[in-house]
């Protein structure tokens, strides 16, 4: 008989080992508060530089529309502007800014939209890949190469070509809303490449299983799902075609013209400061106060667009899961 087999087994004991309670208090590391601080600072530096601009605004638009001789009424509807004569209507100024944003956005509308929607839909990897940056060269060519090109090749070989040197004039509105046009076409046409990539691929995915073809998928499916950025680009390229300054002030012509012909010559309201800037102006004069009451209607009108853009990405942006 085995000795072993009656004998008690002791029950084995387990070393306990004591477990050091974790320290979850913050870690406190000497250049996060520094780091914090010189982000705070480029943060606080944007918003004064901005504050600053709209004060010298106001505060040089008020002096104007405070002297005896300036009417705010006239000056929206008066359609002649001759400061030195006493004469304040921004509708000449005005209206050349929208005649050639509205061109440019004649051009860049489609042909960004219709760029994007291929770069998205139809675009192969490798061909975006080179597509897409050659496309946004132009958004690197410095806009006064802009102007001479449309001073030198779209008015005398396309302009005047098609229409006839009697009715195309050699500065006219129509040569810097085309060329402005080319220029925010790579701006249209990356927002909306980015709008339509971010839509989810299983939208896509569903109109290809109910039988719908690629083009069916990209207007009826894709393009309502990114509305909302599309709008987005569209008014942005807006702001910066009413914003342009070099394209309006080498091909748009000078002197303030009230016409709706697109082939005459009229200033905007970006190459009238840019002109009458350059020459001598006294300060606290009626022409010089003008310049920043033209100025502040531009970054009202700027502005408007922005709030309008932002309005719009909030209203009609899709959220998916």
């Amino acid at each position: 008989m085995d000795s072993s087999a009656g004998a008690r087994t002791e029950p084995r004991t387990v070393a306990s080992t004591s477990v050091a309670p974790l320290d979850l208090r913050r870690k406190v590391r000497p250049f996060e508060s520094v780091i914090q601080a010189l982000l705070f600072f480029c943060g606080a530096v944007s918003i004064l530089t901005t504050a600053g601009i709209v004060y010298v605004l106001f505060q040089e638009a008020w002096l104007f529309f405070g002297l005896p001789e300036v009417s705010l009424v006239e000056f929206f509807t008066n359609t002649l502007w001759a400061p030195q004569i006493g004469e304040f209507g921004v509708l000449p100024l005005l209206n050349a800014t929208l005649i050639t944003s509205l061109i440019a956005m004649l051009v860049a509308a489609p042909l960004g939209l219709g760029a994007a929607i291929y770069l998205s839909e139809y675009a192969t990897p490798s061909v975006r890949g080179i597509l897409k940056p050659i496309l946004e060269i132009l958004a690197g060519v410095p806009t006064v190469v802009y102007g001479f090109f449309a001073l030198t090749f779209v008015t005398p070989s396309i302009l005047q070509a098609l229409f006839g040197r009697d009715q195309v004039q050699f500065y006219n509105m129509a040569a810097a809303g085309l060329t402005m046009g080319i220029m925010i076409l790579p701006l249209v046409a990356s927002m909306s490449e980015d709008a339509l990539a971010a839509v989810p691929r299983s939208l896509r995915e569903g109109a290809y299983g109910l039988g719908a073809t690629r083009l069916e998928t990209a207007l009826r499916v894709t393009v309502p799902a990114a509305i909302s950025g599309i709008a987005a680009a569209l008014i942005v390229a807006v702001s910066r075609a009413v914003g342009e300054t070099m394209i309006v002030l080498l091909a748009a012509g000078a002197g303030p013209n009230f016409t709706f012909n697109p082939f005459t010559a009229a200033e905007t309201m970006t190459g009238h400061i840019a002109r009458i800037s350059g020459g001598d102006l006294s300060y606290g004069s009626v022409q010089y106060t003008s310049l920043f009451a033209i100025a502040l209607t531009l970054f009202i009108m700027t502005f408007v667009l922005n709030l309008i853009s932002g309005w719009i990405v909030r209203r009609f942006r899709e959220v998916y899961e």
